[in-house]
C-alpha cells in the first residue's frame, strides 16, 4: 500500500464521516423544527425537582436527537435565569440519557440492508413537500427523513471505506502494542475518545466509527468502552463552548455537565472490569449465546451491541447514583466558577416564597407582600441601567449594560409569573373577603411592575436602535430626556415607598403629583417636538426615536401610578369590610 492508497483510504473516510454528520445535522434541525418549540417550551417551566429535570432531559434529547442542542438550551436558560442551577444539572444527567437513543439508531442501522431502501427515502422525503404542500411541518419532516437517510448512508460508507487492516499487518501490530498495556491503555483510548469527539464536535459520529471499527475487529470491547468514556467527556465542550459568552450562572451550568461526566467516567473506572463481564454477560444473554463473565471471551460479532448495551448502562446507572448529590455538583461548580457581587445582585431568586407554601393564608399572604416589595426593589434598580446606555464609552460597555437590562426583564417576567402562582394558589384556600381583596391587588401590583420591567426594555432597544442606525441628539434633546428620568425615577421611588409601608400609610396623593409631572413634561415635549418638525430643526429618524423615548417613560408613569392606585384599592377594602363589622360591645 503505498501514499497515494493511504490518501485515498483518508480522503474516503472523512467524506463517509461528514455525510454521517450532515444526515445527523439534518436529522436533529427537522425534529427541532417540529417540536423544538414545544421542548424549550416545557424545559422553560422547569422546577427543581430533580427526577422531573432528569425525564425532562431524557426527553428533549431524544426527541431531538442532540444532546449538544439539549445542554446548549440549559445554559441559555440558566443564563437568563428560566432555569436554576439544580434544575440545570437535572436536565444535563436526563440528556445523557436520551443521547443513548442514537446509539441504537446506529446500532440498528449497521444491521445490513438499510442501502435498499435509503435512496428510496430521501427522494420521497424530498418531493414530500412539492407534493402534499403541506406548509412548514411537512418541510420539517421531510428534513428529518432525508436526515434519517443521509446518516444511514453515510454509516454505510463508513463500514465500506474502513481499511481491512488483516492485510496490513504493520499497522494492526500498532494497534494491538497500544491495546496491550492493561489499564493505561484505557487511559490512553478514554483520552483518544475526548480529543476525536473535541475535533469533530460530533459525539454520534464517534460512536459510529467506533462501533464500525469493533465489528470489522480493529479494537476489543474494552478498548471500544474507554473511547466511549471519553466521547462523553469531549461531548461537554460544546456546551462550555456556548458558555464562553453567558453569565456566571450559564458557565455553571456548563462546568456541571463536564463535572458529571468526568465523575461516571471515574466512577466506572473504579468498577472497570467487573461491569465489562456484566455487559458481557448480558449481551450474550440478549443474543442467546452461551452467557460467561468474561468479557474477553465476548464474539467480535456481539462486540458493537455490547458497546451500546454498555453505553446505555453507563449513562442511567451514572445517573441514578449521581442525582443523589446535585447540591454536592453545585457547591463544586460554585468553587470552579466564583460569582462578582455584581452577579451575585443579577441572579433571580425569590427570598420569601422559595421556601414552600403554609396552610396559613395570612402567613402566605405576608410572604408575597415581602415578594413583591423585594421585586420593586430589582425594577428600580433596573431603571438605574439607562442612563447608563446614553453614557457608554464604547459598544462593549453599551451591549454590556443592554445585557443587564435583558436579564433583569426576564428576571422579572420570572418573578411575575412565580409570584403570581403563589398568589393564586393562595386564592384558592379558605380567605376572608378581605384576604381575597388583598390578593387582587396584588396580581395587579405584579403585573404592573412586571409591565414597567417591559417598558424598561421597550427603552432600551430603542436606544440599541438608535445607536445601530447611527442617530445622534443634540444636547438640548439629551436634557430632556435627562429631566423625564429624573421624574419617572421620583416616581418609582414614591412607588417603592408605598410598597414597603405595610400598605397603610400610603401616599397617594405624592404618586399623583408625580404622575401629573410626568404627563405635563410629556405634553411639553410633544408640543415643542411638532414645532421641532415643522421647522425641519431635525430630520424624521432623530425626530421618531426622540418622540418614541419620551412617550415611553410617560408610559412608565402610567403602570408606576397603577401599583399605588391597586395599594389604594386595597387599604380601602380593608377600611370598608372594617366599617360593616358589627359592633358587639
Amino acid at each position: 500500500m503505498d501514499i497515494g492508497d493511504i490518501l485515498l483510504i483518508i480522503i474516503k473516510f472523512a467524506g463517509a464521516v461528514v455525510v454521517f454528520i450532515f444526515g445527523m445535522k439534518l436529522m436533529s434541525e427537522g425534529l427541532q423544527k417540529v417540536a423544538g418549540g414545544k421542548m424549550r417550551s416545557i424545559m422553560g417551566r422547569m422546577t427543581n425537582n430533580p427526577f422531573r429535570g432528569i425525564v425532562t432531559g431524557a426527553a428533549v434529547t431524544a426527541a431531538i436527537q442532540s444532546s449538544t442542542a439539549t445542554t446548549v438550551m440549559v445554559v441559555s436558560f440558566v443564563n437568563s435565569g428560566l432555569l436554576t442551577l439544580a434544575g440545570a444539572i437535572a436536565v444535563v444527567m436526563g440528556a445523557n440519557i436520551g443521547t443513548t437513543i442514537t446509539s441504537w439508531i446506529i446500532l440498528l442501522g449497521m444491521g445490513g440492508g438499510a442501502e435498499k431502501f435509503v435512496i428510496p427515502l430521501i427522494i420521497f422525503a424530498i418531493a414530500a413537500p412539492f407534493i402534499l404542500m403541506k406548509g412548514d411541518k411537512v418541510k420539517s419532516i421531510s428534513e428529518f427523513f432525508v436526515g434519517f437517510g443521509t446518516l444511514l448512508l453515510g454509516l454505510q460508507f463508513l463500514q465500506d471505506t474502513m481499511p481491512d487492516l488483516i492485510q496490513n499487518t504493520a499497522v494492526l501490530g500498532v494497534m494491538h502494542s497500544c491495546s496491550g498495556w492493561g489499564f493505561w491503555s484505557i487511559l490512553l483510548f478514554i483520552a483518544v475518545g475526548t480529543i476525536l469527539t473535541v475535533l469533530i464536535q460530533a459525539s454520534s459520529a464517534v460512536m459510529a466509527i467506533t462501533l464500525v471499527m469493533t465489528a470489522n475487529g480493529w479494537i476489543s470491547f474494552d478498548i471500544a468502552v474507554a473511547i466511549i468514556m471519553g466521547q462523553n467527556i469531549g461531548t461537554t465542550l460544546t456546551a462550555n463552548i456556548a458558555a464562553s459568552v453567558a453569565n456566571t450562572a450559564g458557565k455553571k451550568a456548563a462546568r456541571a455537565h463536564f463535572v458529571f461526566n468526568m465523575v461516571g467516567t471515574i466512577l466506572t473506572l473504579i468498577v472497570l472490569y467487573p461491569e465489562l463481564n456484566l455487559i458481557a454477560y448480558l449481551t450474550e444473554l440478549v443474543s442467546r449465546h452461551e452467557a460467561s463473565f468474561d468479557y474477553l471471551l465476548l464474539p467480535v460479532a456481539l462486540v458493537p451491541l455490547a458497546i451500546t448495551i454498555f453505553h446505555t448502562f453507563f449513562n442511567v446507572i451514572n445517573t441514578i447514583i449521581l442525582s443523589f448529590f446535585i447540591p454536592l455538583f453545585i457547591k463544586v461548580v460554585d468553587w470552579m466558577v466564583p460569582a462578582s457581587s455584581e452577579e451575585k445582585e443579577d441572579e433571580f431568586r425569590l427570598r420569601f416564597i422559595s421556601g414552600g407554601f403554609t396552610n396559613t393564608a395570612e402567613l402566605n399572604i405576608q410572604a408575597a407582600q415581602n415578594e413583591i416589595e423585594s421585586f420593586s426593589k430589582r425594577i428600580l434598580r433596573m431603571f438605574t441601567f439607562l442612563p447608563l446606555l446614553r453614557t457608554a464609552k464604547d459598544d462593549e460597555d453599551f451591549y454590556k449594560t443592554l445585557a443587564r437590562i435583558e436579564k433583569y426583564e426576564s428576571i422579572s417576567d420570572r418573578m411575575e409569573m412565580e409570584i403570581a402562582q403563589f398568589l393564586t394558589k393562595t386564592a384558592a384556600g379558605d380567605l376572608s373577603q378581605e384576604g381575597s381583596r388583598r390578593i387582587s391587588s396584588m396580581l395587579r401590583i405584579v403585573d404592573n411592575l412586571e409591565s414597567i420591567g417591559d417598558t424598561i426594555f421597550q427603552i432600551a432597544m430603542t436606544r440599541k436602535n438608535k445607536r445601530d442606525t447611527a442617530v445622534h441628539f443634540d444636547q438640548g434633546l439629551n436634557d430632556n430626556l435627562s429631566h423625564m428620568t429624573q421624574l419617572v425615577q421620583h416616581a418609582l421611588d414614591v412607588m417603592d415607598h408605598n410598597l414597603n409601608n405595610e400598605y397603610q400609610h400610603i401616599d397617594l396623593e405624592a404618586a399623583y403629583d408625580a404622575e401629573r409631572a410626568i404627563n405635563q413634561y410629556r405634553d411639553t415635549l410633544r408640543t415643542r417636538h411638532l414645532d421641532a418638525l415643522k421647522l425641519g430643526v431635525y430630520d424624521f429618524a432623530v425626530g421618531n426615536a426622540y418622540s418614541s423615548l419620551y412617550a415611553l417613560y410617560e408610559k412608565l408613569g402610567d403602570y408606576i401610578i397603577n401599583v399605588s392606585e391597586a395599594i389604594d384599592n386595597s387599604v380601602k377594602a380593608a377600611e370598608t369590610l372594617g366599617e360593616n363589622v358589627p359592633n358587639i360591645d
